[in-house]
């Protein structure tokens, strides 16, 4: 007869090797993803070292393209004057550029806009105001409609808080003289990555995405992806592909695949920045992350079968584009580290069979050196003449490395959503064209999150504090391994709550 005693005991060990197996797979899974951004950063450190720059002749007047400039809005009321300011004063022939306002507004912003376009209209600017009086299929609905009345050849897309450089134009339109091109796409530049720590957290986030990993996988031939503004695409290029679907929360994305996977080519301009407003509230930073990640699920349940499908493509591009498809999907295994962690660790001091596989923690660290390593290549470029100093991106790497963790929660979420391909709305990123000299005010677009809309980070603190004293209290003086990790996560997920009650700076210039 099977005694009750050693039910449990099999139970306990089936949920043992479950853990174990989870745990092992997720450190597996975050060093494949690791040993992907070394190779990047090494393609983009070979280019560097070894390109020359083009010089290309500019284009005379009467060759230049025409160009419609879409800018989709909605309730932007603290940017719209200062973006429209900029893009009218590009330098390019007035009777080959068109300026369409893409508004979904349903605030005072469409009253300001309309303001504003009849004070520029007598300036000789072809400017068009389209309202939408609903807002079917969200921005990818406003870029669609706009594209029907579009006169220009080529599309160039301005987010409300961009400010294109004068000559802007002028240094991409060229590139399309190649009739395989369908996408240029230019280098984010930021307005206000000084504000505070969580806006220079985002400063170095994207430029890593904007320098090794754009212009590495541009060279190398992988898929790219249009990052949503700061690009100038060909209309036959995006009719061709299927024109703007609203059916992820990333149509940017959505989009690039498609037409890459018709065969046209995509431009990456590392050198031509467009500057841009940082999100400045943790409720903005996460509306943000969740609309990107979660959108981010959603196409690779979207495209993944057709990528695979594609004859044209070596397999090692195949595998670069299955991680950038799952990049968001990174926070999965990031967050189930850091809870099957504490459970590991007590596995590991009362069952010594466990012993071997607790060692493979060290992944971890193996991948987080990885990318340290692999980091300081654009730390390097972005510096320029400048001598970096390895301590000052040492605290930068750390800060970063701490605060994305702290997001991992939030954004597993936002992944699982997009992989079940449920349904939810497309949330603006809240914009205040802030100035980090002035003092705060209060403003009717702040969001403040409410302790309900954070337990899950405020619980999570919890348990890493009990991971910290157990890394005191269990096996014979105690098990400092996890010790760092504890620390550093615990860091990520204290700044994102601290962040959320503090009063962000959101004055206006």
């Amino acid at each position: 007869m099977v005694q009750m005693s050693d039910l449990n005991s099999n139970f306990m060990f089936m949920i043992q090797i479950l853990v174990v197996v989870i745990y092992t797979l997720s450190l597996l899974w975050m060093l494949l993803f690791c040993i992907a951004q070394a190779q990047l950063a090494w393609h983009y450190a070979r280019d560097k070292k070894h390109s020359k720059p083009i010089f290309r002749q500019p284009l005379k007047s009467e060759n230049l393209p025409r160009v419609t400039i879409q800018l989709p809005i909605y309730n932007e009321l603290y940017v719209v004057n200062r973006l429209l300011d900029a893009v009218c004063q590009m330098d390019y022939p007035k009777e080959r550029l068109e300026i369409q306002v893409l508004d979904d507004s349903t605030d005072e912003t469409a009253e300001v806009l309309q303001k504003k376009i009849e004070m520029l209209r007598p300036k000789g600017i072809d400017i068009v105001y389209l309202h939408r009086k609903n807002r079917i299929d969200f921005k990818a609905g406003a870029l669609r409609e706009g594209l029907q009345k579009a006169k220009g050849s080529l599309i160039a897309i301005f987010d409300a808080d961009f400010l294109p450089q004068k000559d802007w134009l002028l240094k991409t339109v060229h590139y399309f003289e190649d009739s395989t091109i369908g996408l240029v796409q230019t280098r984010w530049g930021h307005l206000n990555s000084d504000h505070s720590l969580l806006t220079k957290v985002q400063a170095f986030a994207l430029d890593i995405h904007f320098t090794i990993e754009q212009k590495a996988r541009n060279i190398s031939n992988y898929f790219i992806n249009f990052n949503g503004t700061a690009g100038i695409w060909r209309k036959t290029c995006i009719e061709d592909a299927g024109n703007w679907q609203g059916d992820t929360l990333t149509e940017d994305l959505d989009l690039s695949y498609r037409a890459q996977l018709k065969g046209w080519k995509f431009k990456y301009l590392e050198d031509v920045v467009t500057p841009a407003e940082l999100p400045i509230t943790v409720s903005a930073i996460r509306s943000q992350q969740f609309r990107w990640n979660k959108g981010g699920a959603e196409n690779f349940q979207k495209l993944i079968a057709a990528f695979w499908q594609q004859p044209k493509k070596s397999f090692l591009a195949k595998i670069h584009g299955t991680l950038h498809l799952l990049s968001s999907s990174m926070f999965v295994p990031v967050f189930i580290i850091t809870i099957l962690s504490l459970p590991m660790l007590y596995f590991k001091n009362n069952w010594p069979v466990w012993m071997p596989f607790f060692n493979f923690t060290a992944l971890f660290f193996i991948g987080s050196l990885l990318l340290y390593f692999s980091y300081w290549q654009f730390y390097k470029r972005l510096n320029g003449s400048k001598k970096p100093s390895w301590i000052e991106y040492s605290k930068t790497f750390i800060l970063f490395y701490s605060v994305v963790m702290g997001f991992a929660a939030h954004n597993t979420r936002a992944v699982i959503l997009g992989h079940r391909r449920k349904k939810s709305p497309f949330i603006r990123t809240v914009k205040f064209n802030v100035d980090a000299k002035k003092a705060p005010t209060k403003n009717k677009y702040s969001q403040h999150l409410r302790l309900s809309s954070l337990w899950i980070e405020v619980l999570i603190c919890l348990y890493l504090l009990v991971g910290i004293y157990s890394c005191f209290t269990v096996g014979v003086g105690g098990d400092f391994g996890l010790l760092p990790f504890y620390i550093l996560v615990l860091g990520g997920y204290a700044t994102v709550l601290y962040h959320a009650f503090i009063p962000a700076n959101t004055s206006s210039r």
